[in-house]
């Protein structure tokens, strides 16, 4: 997923939830779930807009916990059926998010790259950008296991 020129301006995660490739990749391709745990501890989001295809736009608007609103457009670049997302974040920070999915049954790993344009801008947010990617993959593995158990 990651060149070596890429490493030095991408923020890379990995994480194991214990269900199946379908349910995991599920808990992001619908938009209500997504909503529910999509972004950093305490963010809520609104979505206005949510094309889950390629070249499909996901507009959205994140709440953060002090009450500042913060406005997101992106377009999803690859949608591939519990294998790949990429996104393009369009507002503000402009990046590339890729998710893989890599099925180990009644597991899966998601892999998750966060790629900036430049080192320079990568590393003027890294700090933020490293926890905020660890708190939004525990959310999304808390929200895959909570959608099995309903």
């Amino acid at each position: 997923m990651t060149g070596e020129t890429e490493q030095l301006r991408a923020d890379v995660k990995s994480r194991r939830i214990d269900a199946p490739v379908a349910h995991v990749f599920a808990a992001f391709r619908d938009a209500e779930s997504l909503a529910q745990w999509w972004g950093p501890v305490g963010f809520t989001n609104t979505f206005h807009n949510f094309d889950f295809r390629a070249g499909g736009q996901w507009r959205h608007t994140m709440h953060g916990p002090d009450g500042t609103d913060y406005e997101n457009e992106s377009r999803f670049l690859e949608v591939s059926e519990n294998k790949r997302i990429v996104i393009e974040h369009l507002t503000g920070h402009h990046f590339i998010l890729t998710l893989e999915f890599e099925n180990l049954g009644e597991a899966t790993v998601v892999h998750w790259q966060q790629l900036f344009d430049t080192v320079e801008h990568y590393e003027q947010i890294r700090e933020f950008v490293s926890v905020a990617n660890e708190q939004n993959l525990d959310k999304y593995a808390t929200a895959v296991i909570k959608r099995l158990v309903l």
